[in-house]
């Protein structure tokens, strides 16, 4: 029973005592008192009626008659003349009835009064003794209607006692509810702080949780801050900030590789003579040279969105951007950039060279690389700043908007859908859920396309939103044949969240398959979290609420921002496969990665990794605790 339950119990009961307690006492009271009235109202009658008759030289008739016309008044209930003998002479008596007062009434509470009795005279001579009771029936009717006015009175006031305890327990409720609320979101891995209750009970409450909540965020902010360092000791060239090659060629390879990826660009930057502007102008301006060309890689993946930058070597950067860009102009704007940055530093001669090119997703890693390379070896070889563009594969998709959007709106009307299924399992090899990424066909004829070819122009269509519900359909549908499913895994889309009608939709989803729901994982890609974040923030609740978990995948590239997250209560994390990739043989990943688990494990979150290639990275992420995985490696 709850605290406030309880409260109103109290309440309840210890009014009740209190007032069965006070009714009781005052009809007692009420009874004693008209008790009293009657007997002496019997002493009196009985010696007016004594001295009466002692006046008018009593015999029998005339006691008799006096006697009756007295009883026949019905203010008696009996009237006895005893000889002096103690022998009845004269007795006159009838029952009580009182029409107003219940029968019960009279049995529980009898008025019990003394009758009167008075000595009759004749001269000197006792003539006889006179015993009178007086009828009780008003008495009984007075008591009862002061009974009646008494529990009306008591009614009233214990209803207005019980309107006041309700607005007192209504005013404590909401700082106690508050407090509550605040301890929930403790457990849910939601760290707020709440406004300090006027109680002063609470109010201490109030603050010691606070203390506790800032505490732990400050042990987190501390602890991730350490880990970002350690981060980027791994991961980044220490001269220029941008990710190292080792990371760089991880990302490049899932862009390549993921179910979703959507392809993307590839750009490689060389900085021209760059051992000959170290000897001419020493490592001071080598090194300033290289931190501005750095500068503008990382503004233009900035300014083009979810992208990595990185420093290959000496001379060597390159740039990642996912899905499809205007390439041929962003280089072209690249070049003019890094043209007149590294104008200072160049003599004659060329100062920068550049190639590029956009591929689709599943081609080798190597021959993307290669064909890049060739074309920057191209450039490199007209001997002046330039720029070249690398030939990939040719893609068969759809040409124009309107046409992906009428072959994708008959996809999704016709079902021509579908879920396909990869493991996540934990180290010792049992199945956590599974990972169901969305198929589409866009005719009968095609094939079944991977979310990395659509959804580019699905996000530019608007049509995320119904892809998603679709996909959660068709999870929920699935949860709900198959009860030994221990769950499937659906990743929303960004945009998704930002659409008026998914949530309430997908709530309407969750509800209509309760039972599934629990076992629904519902998982955003961090970028996409931190670009939607109050909207993820309400999905996440909304969520909760309704039985599912929800996650973060591709965790880990703007881990600098994870406090954003401490509040969110969310239920697991798939870190990004760029920091899986080789791990075993990556000490400084290792460390980021224990540290990583250590702060999801204290607030109860798991860990998953994605991308594991090899039993070597499946062996390295036991010894970094990791709670489970999914990739290649993982059958």
């Amino acid at each position: 029973m709850s605290m406030y339950r309880q409260l109103w119990l109290a309440i309840i009961i210890s009014t009740l005592l209190a007032l069965v307690g006070s009714l009781l006492a005052s009809t007692l009271s009420a009874r004693s008192y008209l008790e009293a009235q009657l007997t002496m109202k019997n002493a009196d009658n009985a010696a007016a009626l004594a001295l009466s008759l002692s006046q008018q030289k009593p015999d029998a008739v005339v006691v008799e008659l006096a006697v009756s016309a007295l009883f026949d008044s019905g203010h008696y209930e009996s009237i006895s003349v005893l000889n002096p003998d103690g022998n009845t002479m004269i007795t006159r008596s009838g029952a009580i009835e009182v029409a107003a007062v219940p029968d019960w009434f009279m049995q529980l509470l009898p008025i019990e009064a003394m009758p009167g009795k008075a000595q009759i005279s004749s001269g000197w001579t006792q003539f006889g003794t006179i015993i009178l009771k007086s009828n009780s029936s008003f008495a009984y009717a007075a008591l009862w209607h002061s009974v009646v006015e008494m529990a009306l009175a008591e009614l009233i006031a214990g209803v207005v006692g019980g309107f006041l305890g309700n607005l007192i327990l209504r005013r404590l409720r909401k700082p106690l509810q508050t407090v509550i609320d605040q301890a929930q979101a403790i457990t849910d891995r939601r760290f707020v702080t709440i406004a300090e209750p006027r109680v002063p009970e609470l109010q201490q409450l109030g603050k010691a949780m606070n203390a506790m909540v800032g505490r732990l965020k400050a042990m987190f902010e501390e602890e991730a801050r350490q880990l970002e360092t350690v981060r980027r000791e791994a991961n980044c060239d220490q001269l220029t900030g941008l990710a190292n090659r080792s990371f760089f060629m991880g990302r490049l390879h899932e862009a390549l590789e993921r179910e979703d990826s959507t392809g993307g660009t590839l750009l490689i930057i060389r900085v021209a003579d760059l051992v000959g502007i170290n000897h001419r102008l020493g490592r001071a301006a080598t090194d300033d040279l290289l931190q501005r060309v750095g500068t503008i890689a990382a503004s233009c993946v900035e300014t083009h969105g979810d992208g990595t930058a990185a420093r290959l070597n000496g001379a060597d950067f390159a740039i990642l951007l996912p899905g499809k860009t205007n390439a041929r102009e962003l280089a072209g704007q690249l070049l003019t950039g890094l043209i007149e940055e590294t104008a200072a530093f160049v003599e004659n001669g060329p100062s920068v060279w550049l190639g590029f090119g956009m591929f689709p997703p599943g081609l080798e890693l190597g021959a993307v690389l290669a064909q890049v390379d060739a074309a920057l070896a191209a450039a490199e070889a007209d001997g002046t700043n330039g720029i070249r563009e690398a030939t990939m594969a040719a893609s068969d998709a759809p040409r124009s908007a309107e046409e992906w959007s009428r072959l994708m709106k008959n996809a999704l009307d016709h079902r021509r859908v579908k879920l396909i299924s990869f493991p996540v399992a934990n180290l010792a090899g049992g199945l956590i859920h599974s990972e169901c990424p969305l198929r589409l066909k866009l005719n009968e004829q095609s094939e079944w396309l991977p979310a990395g070819q659509f959804l580019p122009m699905a996000e530019r269509l608007k049509l995320t939103a119904q892809l998603d519900l679709c996909a959660i359909e068709l999870g929920l549908t699935e949860l709900g044949k198959n009860s030994t499913l221990g769950g499937l895994a659906i990743n929303l889309s960004g945009s998704s969240l930002e659409n008026a009608v998914f949530l309430p939709r997908l709530l309407e989803l969750l509800r209509q398959h309760g039972a599934a729901a629990r076992r629904l994982w519902i998982e955003v890609a961090e970028a996409s979290a931190l670009r939607h974040l109050e909207a993820f923030k309400t999905l996440v609740l909304a969520v909760k609420a309704g039985g599912s978990r929800i996650g973060i995948e591709h965790f880990g590239r703007q881990f600098s921002q994870i406090g954003r997250f401490h509040d969110l209560g969310l239920d697991y994390l798939k870190v990004d496969a760029s920091f899986v990739r080789d791990l075993h043989n990556n000490p400084g990943n290792q460390t980021f990665l224990k540290g990583l688990t250590h702060i999801a494990h204290s607030i109860g979150m798991l860990v998953i990794a994605e991308g594991v290639a090899s039993e070597g990275e499946l062996q390295a992420l036991k010894s970094v605790e990791f709670d489970g995985a999914t990739g290649p490696a993982i059958k």
